[in-house]
């Protein structure tokens, strides 16, 4: 495909690199492959969102490995897909680039960081897709598009050859339009369950984030399904965080790492950042070390609640966002409110590290709306194969 002629979703990037040839034959066979530029493609620009930073650095020597098993696989790679700016972002609107067009819903928002990515695999642009997610880059987009996604349990899948965010917080992700080419790349990139949750757990505190009557209904209808497959969810309460200090804590961690990676680079010149990250980044130079190693305890205490709430068998269900995509024509300030929301929906997966999937099986207003489910760590495999069951159900249900 000539990217560049070939796409009318604003998906790719010109990464001025060679074509990469497809050497092996494997479980990938037949597929393409696109990736977020933030992943390191051998010869190619790893630009991150920003023309300075592709201006300035040297192509690529070796492809990051997470990639290259994908390539190993037999997957054919297309080309490098838009990022928000050094990923820093859950809009999916880059200053510097012409907006990524979400193909479940013209009128809205990709989410991002990880937006060209979901756009192209939305979109029949490729079959598979790579992206990360720091604070819900690839839940955020596969809830917007319609797509399957999962935040992997922190530190499973190598991040060698990737552009840091907030490295306590950054994991690999992907998308795919298929659940079960889902779940193929899923067992090449994650060792076996380590675990097979089926206790359903429910958090009053997440639900309410839901933006509305509309949302909350569309969100009832749809996890009847997956009370009909587990049965009735458990009410329990988080102690150790409020949803408030829960949203203060990842906003402080995530944003101290992020100007610990960039900040030397961002204030060397005029970087001409975008609105809002040139914010969140002067926000992350005012977090010193003393404030952020008490997120930091805070955080494992967090993590330490949630695992003994989970055990070995418990899933939560709840959410992905607070309602469909934010339409793209909003005020700064809308969008922004709304990511302050979702923000305080996403963080509890990233502050903990525990795996979270996201299900395209709502709609509201005429657009996506994901479900999601959340584990204990190592259970990724295990989510994916009870996320084909609910989405199969929910087929079968007519929904």
């Amino acid at each position: 495909m000539d990217l560049m002629r070939n796409d009318p979703l604003n998906a790719f990037v010109d990464s001025k690199g060679p074509a990469i040839e497809t050497l092996a034959r494997g479980p990938l066979s037949g597929c393409t492959l696109a990736v977020k530029d933030i992943f390191d493609v051998a010869g190619h620009k790893t630009g991150c969102g920003n023309p300075d930073k592709q201006a300035g650095t040297a192509p690529a020597k070796t492809t990051a490995p997470a990639v290259q098993m994908l390539l190993d696989a037999g997957a054919s790679f297309i080309g490098k897909t838009q990022t928000d700016e050094l990923a820093f972002s859950l809009t999916g609107q880059n200053a510097h680039f012409p907006r990524a067009i979400n193909p479940a819903a013209p009128d809205r928002v990709t989410g991002g960081s990880s937006s060209g990515s979901a756009a192209a695999v939305a979109g029949g642009l490729t079959d598979i897709a790579t992206g990360s997610d720091t604070g819900g880059s690839i839940r955020a987009p596969a809830s917007y598009c319609g797509l399957v996604g999962l935040r992997t349990t922190h530190g499973l899948i190598p991040l060698d050859g990737t552009m840091p965010l907030a490295e306590s917080f950054d994991v690999f992700g992907w998308f795919a339009r298929d659940i079960d080419l889902y779940i193929q790349v899923a067992e090449l990139l994650l060792p076996p369950a380590a675990s097979k949750p089926s206790r359903l757990i429910r958090l009053d505190e997440q639900e309410t984030l839901l933006a509305g009557t509309r949302e909350m209904d569309a969100y009832r209808r749809a996890i009847r399904d997956v009370h009909e497959l587990l049965g009735n969810a458990d009410d329990k309460t988080l102690t150790s965080l409020d949803v408030e200090a829960r949203y203060w804590c990842l906003r402080k961690t995530q944003a101290f790492e992020a100007w610990r990676n960039h900040g030397t680079w961002i204030a060397g010149a005029d970087r001409r950042l975008g609105p809002g990250i040139k914010e969140r980044f002067a926000y992350g130079e005012t977090i010193s070390a003393d404030i952020y190693d008490a997120e930091i305890m805070k955080r494992a205490a967090l993590r330490s609640e949630l695992e003994d709430l989970l055990g070995n068998d418990g899933l939560i269900v709840m959410p992905t966002v607070p309602g469909a995509a934010p339409l793209a024509a909003a005020s700064f300030d809308d969008l922004q409110d709304y990511r302050e929301r979702a923000i305080r929906l996403l963080c509890l997966s990233g502050l903990t590290g525990l795996p979270q999937l996201t299900l395209p099986i709502a709609h509201v207003d005429g657009a996506p709306l994901g479900i999601s489910l959340l584990g204990p760590g190592g259970s990724d495999l295990a989510l994916l194969a009870l996320g084909r069951t609910i989405m199969n159900l929910a087929v079968a249900n007519g929904e």
